[in-house]
């Protein structure tokens, strides 16, 4: 796996993982111009191969090498190299996974995260990158596999000039692969690479045993979701119509398993419920930045494939808040998430919005947690693979 230079951000917005909540999806062609969006507007999704599973093959424990350009787009020919693990795990039955990438060499270390979300209605694939230094996720690239070959675009902002990015993975086998990732900065007409990765497999398990090597400068403030690692027992209410007036909720039931990542600076919520409105397969990104000492939470669900804009804040006197602006029903609004009443076997979680810049808010989603099984529990009770 490799990641962006993280000069540039640009994030898209999605709210929970419930029903009603909006998302954008950047949509970009083989070369990311206006010829291929056109191209690909004109074809009906139907008629897209199904590609949930094409990632399958990186599921696992890898040997990583990475070469890495140190100046791109310089004219420099100045590389550094670096040797480490990868680990990659499933997430929805193969339609989402989590990489994480370790690796040291002489010019530093390397500590970086990719969560990958397929979206079945496009039958396109987001890559969403973040590394452990600020805690905040690159533009998702976004493309498909085709003859086992894949690739991947954005647009995103380097040293001041807009660029296109490419990512593209190949030689694919049940035991080793390559990646490589290029910048453009004629509008796709030629293309530097910048950073090759190649993977040996050590073994078909993705999961992490043992402790990162990157510390946290603020070490304290960070471990502040180490309260809820574990499987939980969650009741969810939602309202189905907010801001409208309406009063009618929907109830649902099922269970939420919290997987720490960078020894507590980030972690990684599933959920799953389900109730007579039908059933919710969600995940939540958290990552700390350490500079600003903020968390940023993002949000998925299975059915759209696409990270939320994050809700940003921090954690007072046990409380947790966050908050954004985002669009609803074409209005925009201000939207609240609070973490509340934690104790060792329980804690709770309400969703608001307000329309009117924030002097009064209306609650539409509260989750309610139990206990299930203790952090040290999580991978003995056979959730997470």
């Amino acid at each position: 796996m490799a990641y962006l230079d993280h000069r540039s951000v640009r994030l898209g917005r999605f709210l929970t993982a419930c029903a009603f909540l909006l998302g954008v999806t950047m949509l970009f062609g083989a070369q990311g111009g206006p010829q291929a969006r056109a191209a690909y507007q004109n074809t009906s999704p139907t008629s897209l191969r199904d590609g949930q599973h094409d990632f399958d093959f990186v599921f696992g424990t890898w040997r990583s090498h990475v070469s890495k350009i140190l100046h791109p787009l310089a004219g420099s020919a100045t590389w550094a190299e670096y040797d480490g693990v990868s680990h990659t795990r499933e997430i929805w039955d193969g339609r989402a996974d989590l990489a994480q990438l370790e690796a040291d060499g002489p010019a530093g270390h390397l500590e970086l995260l990719c969560l990958r979300l397929y979206n079945p209605t496009t039958r396109q694939w987001t890559l969403n990158y973040a590394n452990s230094g600020d805690g905040t996720l690159e533009t998702p690239l976004v493309g498909k596999f085709n003859y086992g070959r894949g690739e991947f675009y954005d647009q995103q902002t380097f040293d001041g000039k807009a660029i296109f990015v490419r990512q593209i993975w190949s030689d694919i086998t049940k035991t080793s692969a390559h990646f490589e990732q290029s910048f453009s900065a004629d509008g796709g007409k030629t293309w530097k690479v910048n950073f090759i990765e190649n993977f040996t497999r050590i073994s078909d398990d993705g999961n992490i045993s043992g402790n990162s090597k990157w510390s946290s400068p603020h070490e304290g403030v960070s471990h502040d979701f180490d309260f809820e690692i574990g499987i939980w027992n969650t009741h969810v209410s939602r309202i189905l119509h907010p801001l409208s007036g309406s009063e009618t909720w929907a109830d649902y039931h099922g269970t939420s398993t919290v997987e720490s990542i960078w020894n507590g600076r980030a972690n990684l919520v599933e959920l799953e419920v389900e109730g007579p409105s039908g059933h919710i397969e969600g995940l939540n990104l958290r990552l700390y930045n350490p500079r600003s000492q903020q968390w940023n939470l993002t949000y998925a669900n299975s059915r759209t494939g696409t990270l939320s804009n994050p809700t940003i804040g921090e954690f007072k006197s046990g409380r947790g808040e966050f908050y954004d602006q985002e669009a609803l029903n074409e209005r925009s609004i201000f939207v609240r998430f609070v973490i509340s009443d934690i104790h060792p076997h329980s804690c709770h979680f309400e969703q608001s919005f307000s329309d009117d810049g924030g002097k009064t808010w209306e609650v539409n989603w509260i989750a309610t947690d139990t206990r299930m099984t203790k952090h040290d529990d999580i991978r003995k009770s056979g959730k997470i693979p």
